[in-house]
């Protein structure tokens, strides 16, 4: 198995390819991007940032890094893993985007089990915290700062998206991706962390539609369920788990509370994988 860098990356600015260099990447336009000494690129400009420090806070980025390193959502990695190595090309590199990558789990975790597959990989998240997490613990995948809305990457030059618990922004993942490329997307369940969710939350809310539905550009090839007991055992990995998602910011001081009184908890996994393909 060989992993290395993806690098067929654009200027976020106007798209041209960029020319990587030891310090900074360049466009033919003259735009610069430098690299970070752990070597990832920020490709986000400042004039396309919502907010001075966008995406998940250091805080986040660390119980999410904790939780994820602890083996918790392995399952999830697993099935993850198989579904897209069985959705790449044969006897080629195949070139894999993780957009929302985080501190680069599920990444780590594809090319730990790619065997015989090479794999040509890159993680974009709009969080800097997130992208130098996983520079730190990886240093044969290509990290950058940058946006689903604005990925930079060269059209028609990657064989497979992955959209983990993210954004999906399906324009611009049907623009990065080559023909008869694939977009695998991991969701919640109705279930997702319910136990969880009834201690914080006066009451629940219903479920969202699950209806699946062919989308502008792309055609559903697969949907499958994957649910299972998750045993918390102390409260310090309850607290990373609610610190990872935006249940941390929902709640109300009386449910952080409770939260934090626990001493251990089980709760369900319930996630969605589902497996698109570019028409």
């Amino acid at each position: 198995m060989t992993t290395m860098p993806f690098d067929a990356l654009a200027c976020p600015l106007d798209g041209c390819p960029l020319v990587p260099g030891e310090k900074a990447w360049r466009c033919e336009n003259g735009h610069s991007f430098d690299v970070a000494r752990q070597g990832y690129v920020h490709l986000l400009p400042v004039q396309k940032k919502r907010s001075l420090d966008p995406g998940d806070s250091k805080e986040m980025v660390a119980a999410r890094q904790r939780f994820l390193n602890a083996g918790f959502y392995k399952e999830i990695a697993e099935a993850l893993s198989d579904l897209a190595l069985e959705a790449l090309p044969v006897e080629e590199i195949g070139s894999v985007l993780d957009a929302g990558s985080g501190e680069g789990y599920y990444l780590r975790h594809l090319s730990a089990r790619a065997g015989d597959n090479s794999l040509a990989l890159i993680g974009v998240d709009i969080s800097k915290w997130a992208v130098l997490a996983a520079a730190k613990q990886d240093k044969r995948t290509r990290w950058a700062v940058g946006s689903n809305a604005n990925l930079p990457i060269l059209p028609e030059s990657l064989d497979l998206v992955l959209c983990l618990f993210g954004f999906p922004v399906y324009s611009e993942f049907a623009r990065v991706l080559k023909p008869g490329g694939k977009v695998i997307q991991v969701d919640t369940g109705a279930d997702h962390l319910r136990e969880l969710r009834e201690i914080i939350y006066p009451e629940l809310k219903p479920p969202a539609d699950t209806e699946i539905v062919d989308l502008e550009g792309f055609r559903t090839l697969d949907s499958t369920v994957l649910r299972f007991p998750l045993s918390l055992p102390d409260q310090d990995s309850i607290a990373d788990l609610l610190a990872m998602t935006p249940h941390l910011y929902r709640a109300n001081s009386e449910g952080l509370e409770k939260a934090a009184s626990l001493e251990s908890l089980v709760v369900t996994v319930d996630v969605v994988l589902k497996c698109l393909e570019r028409r």
